[in-house]
């Protein structure tokens, strides 16, 4: 989502499914290198990404005053690797028949702890040498275009180990989230109808967000879009911003 379909004028709803932005379960961006390409597997085509980059960064924060607990991964593209270790990653993609493309993904490396957010102060404080914890990020993929229709999802989990090195030794975390989305367009018309079920499950509970998003957009040209979304949010604390419904609206132009 975060390559291909975070653009504005690209993304058929105005907002990015829960868990794809920040602190959720999909990196936001990362700096490093890539190589990209394609090649055929017999009658298959097959194209492919593979990556060396920085990797990210991790939020701590404290749990009743003492305690410490993982609140995040901080992935924003950073120009230093805190931990001194680089991380690894790919995409294979598979396009079995026309129309349909299926995806695994994965990231394996080290991060570490940079910062943690003080519970009763309210402060944030950077830290610096905690200890490196395991990284891993694994996902899978899909899109089908029939005609008129487009179908589509993905599951990404990101889980980080725990460690017993610096002042915010702490066990690991986990974060888990996927999506599933329609789209309709009305031929001849320029309308499409869009609807969008997704579960985001964060290593702090009061962040877990189930969400159900129906849209209407009106499109311009292949680059230009028209959107009004209406998103169902569930979360589980009943009074963070994840449980409030809420409509949307948004015009996309792509230069």
């Amino acid at each position: 989502f975060r390559q291909n379909l975070h653009p504005s004028w690209i993304n058929k709803m105005a907002s990015a499914p829960p868990g794809f932005g920040h602190d959720g379960a999909a990196p936001v961006s990362d700096l490093g290198l890539q190589v990209r390409g394609g090649y055929p597997l017999g009658p298959v085509r097959t194209n492919y990404a593979l990556y060396v980059s920085n990797g990210p960064e991790l939020v701590s924060e404290t749990e009743d005053g003492i305690e410490f607990e993982l609140e995040g991964v901080d992935a924003e593209g950073f120009n230093r690797d805190a931990d001194g270790s680089k991380v690894f990653g790919g995409r294979l993609g598979l396009l079995p028949m026309a129309g349909l493309e299926i995806g695994i993904s994965g990231a394996t490396g080290e991060a570490a702890v940079t910062k943690y957010e003080d519970e009763v102060s309210g402060e944030t404080i950077d830290v610096s040498d905690q200890g490196k914890r395991d990284y891993d990020v694994y996902g899978a993929d899909f899109n089908y275009q029939y005609r008129s229709l487009g179908l589509r999802g993905e599951y990404v989990k990101t889980k980080v180990g725990s460690t017993d090195s610096g002042l915010t030794a702490s066990g690991g975390a986990n974060w888990s989230t996927w999506y599933a989305q329609a789209a309709y367009r009305f031929l001849p018309s320029r309308f499409e109808a869009v609807v969008r079920y997704t579960d985001f499950d964060s290593a702090i509970d009061s962040k877990d967000q189930k969400q159900t998003a129906v849209g209407l957009n009106y499109l311009f040209a292949s680059n230009f879009i028209a959107k009004i979304n209406y998103e169902l949010n569930d979360g589980t604390d009943g009074s963070s911003p994840e449980d409030d419904n809420r409509f949307l609206f948004q015009l996309a132009y792509g230069f």
